[in-house]
């Protein structure tokens, strides 16, 4: 390949782009609130075609709504190197996360264009739909009915708290494309992303080179009591939900500390119903969730707090269920992907370091479909899903470098 160590994005334009996009889903406190398939998704969406029509790139949408913007390369036999991320946030999410990936992507397809710069291999920006599974669950639909992992109808089916399907908020935005997802095929893969953890900033280190990534169990639980009245039924004949909930809460910190670092456990959500303040609790609804970088150390967890809620269940008289909805296991990513990164690092100029990723990402989905890697860079005290959510222009910058310089070791260079 020929040598271009002096080539860089443009990044006031990445920021500049950052910063429009922002606008879609703007919240008062700094943040976006851009739900997958809302209105405000399908104005970034429409906005981000927009762009690669105006370059006249070639555009395409699938059967789940992923996006795919095309830069032809010189040699058709060979499989396009793909990059991307997300435009969809949480409620409360922040300018950066999902969104720089695709951003930065971007910025990668316009500064090839404004160098005049043919690849050997096409280059194919993703946008993955429904990465955060934040109105339709569980997330990574996008990727995973890209992957198989998902069906289709499945995912299409799947509903938000208002009874609306993904299918019907595909129809509703315009992006029920008519492509299969998944007939698409690419020779690599990277995902530039915010980490959404302190330790590159703790260590003053732009860039972080995502070798793995931990597995996963989502779980829906409900604690079933009996409700009665608060101040005729005495202490010792309760069957009280919250405080067998609360017992079952404490146990899962024990269990994820044991397994600590590699391991986190977290109950996000809780109800407790009926909701009166003068009737025992009968219900407790939550979701668990855990993470560990090991395989059999995360099936050892799920064990234990089966365990724990049968116990728990026996000594206080209520029932615990646990449902695993959705799982996913520890993903070791390509070598050859990561050493491309790590080149591209290099020629930069750039320190950095090698990384597990604690989150779920549409790449750590693909990885077993196509070679994949990813790339981190700091966020301000490791905030995500918030919406002081912050990244600097220098750092965002430094990222899409790296990816640029990664795009075009994987993708080759025409001379």
């Amino acid at each position: 390949m020929p040598e271009f160590s002096d080539l860089r994005v443009n990044g006031d334009r990445l920021w500049s782009t950052l910063m429009e996009t922002a606008a879609f889903g703007g919240t008062r406190n700094g943040g976006i609130c851009r739900l997958a398939l809302s209105e405000e998704d399908r104005m970034a969406r429409d906005w981000l075609i927009a762009q690669a029509k105006k370059a006249g790139w070639q555009t395409a949408v699938d059967d789940i709504g992923n996006i795919y913007i095309l830069r032809s390369g010189r040699d058709p036999s060979r499989l396009p190197v793909a990059m991307g991320s997300h435009l969809d946030t949480q409620p409360t999410g922040g300018k950066f996360d999902g969104v720089l990936g695709v951003l930065a992507g971007l910025e990668v397809l316009r500064t090839l264009d404004d160098k005049g710069i043919e690849t050997q291999a096409s280059i194919c920006l993703i946008n993955w739909t429904n990465e955060e599974g934040a109105r339709f669950a569980p997330g990574l639909m996008g990727s995973e009915v890209f992957t198989g992992d998902m069906p289709s109808e499945t995912a299409r089916s799947r509903k938000d708290n208002n009874g609306i399907s993904v299918g019907e908020a595909l129809k509703a935005i315009g992006y029920a494309g008519e492509e299969k997802a998944g007939d698409r095929r690419f020779g690599a893969m990277i995902e530039l992303h915010i980490e959404q953890g302190p330790i590159l900033e703790a260590r003053n280190i732009p860039i972080g080179i995502v070798e793995a990534a931990k597995g996963q169990l989502w779980f829906d639980g409900c604690v079933r009591g009996r409700e009665s009245h608060a101040g005729t039924t005495p202490m010792d004949l309760r069957h009280d939900a919250l405080t067998a909930f609360a017992a079952f809460a404490l146990e899962i910190e024990r269990i994820a500390r044991a397994e600590a670092p590699a391991g986190v456990g977290t109950i996000g959500v809780a109800h407790v119903g009926p909701g009166s303040r003068n009737t025992i609790p009968g219900n407790v609804r939550f979701t668990l969730e855990f993470r560990h970088s090991d395989a059999e150390r995360l099936a050892a967890m799920r064990a234990a707090a089966e365990t724990a809620a049968q116990q728990i269940s026996a000594d206080r008289g209520v029932h615990i269920e646990l449902d695993c909805i959705w799982q996913k296991a520890p993903v070791t990513f390509d070598p050859n992907v990561v050493a491309a990164i790590a080149k591209a690092a290099e020629r930069c100029g750039f320190d950095f370091i090698h990384m597990t990723s604690g989150a779920g990402h549409d790449a750590v989905a693909v990885a077993k479909v196509m070679p994949t890697a990813m790339i981190f860079i700091p966020c301000k005290d490791g905030i995500s899903h918030n919406e002081a959510e912050s990244a600097t222009p220098q750092d965002c910058a430094a990222g899409a470098n790296v990816l640029l310089h990664s795009v075009l070791e994987l993708a080759g260079v025409s001379v």
